[in-house]
Order: C-alpha cells, then structure tokens, then sequence
C-alpha cells in the first residue's frame, strides 16, 4: 500500500511539474491521470495544492537572480517597478473572480467531462491564434504597459475553468497583445508565482483541520518530484517556444482531451 501510495504520488507530481507551466493544463492532467491511476485524494484537495508549491518554487529557484534585482531595484529603477505594477494588475481579475465563484468551481466544474472539452477547445485556440502571424512589439515585461497587463489578466480568467490551463490563457491572451512568445511564456510564469500563492493559501486555510500529518509522506515526494520536474521543463519551454511556438501543444491538447473524452464515455 505504502510502495502504490508513493509510486501515485511520484506519477503526480511529476505530471504537476510537467504540465503546469505548459499550456496545456494541470489541473485537467492531475485530474485525469489521478482518476486512471485511482488516486483518491486527500481531504480538501491538500495534495495538489502543495505540488504546485512545488512547481511555484521551481520558479523563483530559476528566476532567484532576477526576482531578487528586482525587489532590491524597485525604489530607483521605473522599470523594475513597472515589472511589479505589471504583475500585480494581471492578477487582479482572476483573483476576484476566483473568490466570487470559488466554491462553484471546485463543486461544479471540476469534473473530467468539462476538462477533455477545454483541452481540446483550448488546442484549437492555440493552433488558431499561432496561424495568425500577428505582430510582436512587445520584448520585455519592464516594458509592459498596465493596460496591456490587465488585458492578460482577463484572459487569465478563462483558466479558472479546469482544463483551460492558466499558463495557456495567459500566453495565448499576451500573443493576442503583441507581447512575443518568450516574454509571454516568462510572464506567465511569473503570474502563477502570486496566484497560486492566493489560491494555495485560501485552499490551506480551508481544509487545514483536515490535514493529518500521515499524509506528510505521501505529499513530501509529490512536492519534490514537481519542484524537479518543473526545474527542467521550463527551460526547455523557454528555448523550444522561441523557435518553434505552441503550435504542438495545440495538436497535443486535442489528441489527449479527445483521448480521455472516449475513455470517460466507454467506462460510463
């Protein structure tokens, strides 16, 4: 029990680290793969929740040099604090809309039929948008201007659907911009660190009576096996998108949400 325990995390939260800044949604993988491997969770949903911490750290391990000129460069540089103005107006509208309906996602839409559909809507929107050609002139996030951050805010309201990907709605919404793929993919990481933070934060607090420290185990190697994963994923992203695009993702969302669609139908 305790080897199948460790073995379903370890799959977990290397699915976490893998998918969740790829746009193609974590939150449908864990899903999915959690159901075909008979995961049962944990009260409150305690264990994805800290296998995206897991991915969020990744991040700021990555990104240490630059979070860090950043914050200490903020009193003199316009720059540096435009890049936190910029991060912080994105936030805004998924962060409202997250706390009106949170109880309503988590109750209702989290289910496999609503994520096999948004993974395949969302990959045609990925192949559609990349066949536009549309026009970059945006380079960097220090010259983000707030209203073009606040329109990717909105866009990053969409994920807030299971299988939308919020990694996937934040950069097909700064494509849709004229932000060009490699800021947009950064941008987005960036994003994820203060609202999976929030969302993190307020699901913790929730269910923090139910948490019982034998699952400690079982969460330790989904944290790490995500924190790893996602070490090495977004590197690769980062130098894979700025020569070939998203255009694969989009295929691959289709494949794998039509895939997973056929496979919930048979076993209803």
């Amino acid at each position: 029990m305790i080897e199948q325990s460790f073995l379903q995390a370890l799959i977990l939260g290397i699915v976490e680290g893998v998918s969740e800044f790829l746009p193609i949604s974590s939150t449908g993988h864990l899903i999915v793969m959690g159901d075909l491997i008979g995961f049962s969770g944990m009260p409150g949903k305690v264990f994805e929740v800290v296998i995206q911490l897991g991915a969020i750290l990744a991040i700021c391990v990555l990104y240490r040099q630059r979070l860090t000129r950043v914050a200490l460069d903020a009193r003199h540089d316009p720059s540096a604090r435009n890049f936190i103005a910029a991060i912080l107006v994105a936030i805004v509208p998924a962060g409202l809309v997250g706390v009106l309906y949170h109880d309503f996602i988590i109750n209702v839409l989290f289910s496999p039929y609503v994520v096999c559909t948004t993974l395949i809507l969302g990959g045609i929107a990925i192949i559609v948008i990349e066949r536009l050609n549309l026009e970059t002139n945006i380079t960097s996030i220090e010259t983000l201007s707030l209203r073009t951050a606040l329109k990717i805010g909105l866009f990053q309201c969409l994920a807030l659907v299971p299988g939308v990907s919020r990694s996937g709605a934040t950069i097909l919404g700064a494509l849709l911009v004229g932000v060009e793929r490699k800021t947009a993919a950064e941008f987005s990481f960036f994003l994820a660190i203060p609202v999976m933070l929030g969302a993190s934060t307020i699901n913790l607090w929730e269910s923090w009576d139910l948490i019982d420290m034998s699952h400690a185990y079982i969460i330790a190697v989904g944290f790490a096996a995500a924190f790893v994963s996602a070490l090495f994923v977004v590197q690769w992203l980062l130098n894979f998108v700025s020569n070939h695009g998203y255009t694969v993702f989009g295929w691959y969302r289709i494949a794998f949400g039509s895939l997973m669609l056929a496979y919930f139908l048979l076993r209803s």
